[in-house]
Parts: structure tokens; C-alpha cells; sequence
């Protein structure tokens, strides 16, 4: 990422200019966090489960309306 030195217009930019750096940095540490989190085996191997079994009932639906429909 790019750092950006300005310097703030108003005394009050200073300190909104660093919430706002906390804020951003807090976000992605949580994003960060919920990618290490997805990508953990059990985790991982769960999703996988839950996407075949899902792709399975879909395509069993489509047979199911392509046969009714003739």
C-alpha cells in the first residue's frame, strides 16, 4: 500500500486523519483473520463438504425439472 505524507489543514484533521488510519488497519487484520480462519483445515475441508453437497442438490434439481418437463 501507498503511504501518503500530508499535512493536515486543521488541528482536528490530525486526529481524524488517525481514527481513520486505526479504523483501516483494524479492517484488515479482521479480514486477514477470517481468511487464515477459512482457509484452516477442519474449516476447509467443512466448506468443501457443504459446497459438493450443494452442487449435488442442484444438479439433482435440474434432472428433476428437465425430466418433468419432458
Amino acid at each position: 500500500m501507498a503511504h501518503v505524507d500530508t499535512m493536515p489543514a486543521a488541528p482536528g484533521d490530525v486526529l481524524a486523519q488517525g481514527r481513520l488510519q486505526h479504523s483501516i488497519a483494524t479492517t484488515l487484520l479482521v479480514i486477514a483473520a477470517a481468511r487464515a480462519e477459512r482457509q484452516a483445515a477442519p474449516v476447509h475441508a467443512a466448506r468443501q463438504r457443504l459446497a459438493e453437497a450443494y452442487g449435488a442438490t442442484r444438479l439433482r434439481r435440474r434432472l428433476e425439472r428437465e425430466t418433468a418437463a419432458g
